[in-house]
């Protein structure tokens, strides 16, 4: 597997994560009253979990496993491989779902369960980060830290 396109996928996942958690409001309502504050949030959320997605192709492309045919397809494959444990896999499945609301019926986002993930469930990517990351150097026997 191209290590670089990891890490390159892995940084553009860290600066995603850190806008969310620069821009993740206090209060639930400052949330709802803020429209560009949802657009940011929302944009950065499926850029992440799209990141995510795109990693685990690249990942399952290496083990010439077969394509999953859905996008949770892909965390249910890095599991399966051994990259993600099973929390983590069931988690991004989670994201995925959010992600297909947000980009498939934007007007119907539930802003309490975006303020949830923000404030309770971002730690969900860093930890996708670090598994992904361990995952990557065990098989290439490279050794090097999660980005923060």
């Amino acid at each position: 597997m191209d290590r670089a396109v990891v890490l390159n996928k892995l940084e553009s996942l860290r600066r995603c994560v850190k806008r969310i958690q620069d821009k993740t409001p206090a209060k639930y309502e400052e949330l709802v009253d803020d429209y560009d504050l949802q657009d940011i949030i929302t944009l950065n959320l499926e850029r992440s979990i799209q990141q995510c997605v795109d990693i685990g192709l690249h990942i399952i492309s290496y083990l010439e496993v077969p394509a999953p045919e859905t996008m949770t397809g892909t965390f249910v494959a890095l599991e399966r491989a051994g990259c993600l444990n099973h929390e983590i896999a069931e988690r991004m499945t989670k994201a995925v779902g959010f992600r297909n609301t947000a980009v498939h019926a934007y007007q119907q986002i539930d802003w309490q369960i975006v303020f949830a993930i923000i404030t309770k469930h971002l730690g969900d990517f860093r930890e996708f980060a670090r598994q992904v990351l361990a995952f990557v150097d065990q098989s290439s026997g490279l050794a090097t830290t999660a980005p923060q």
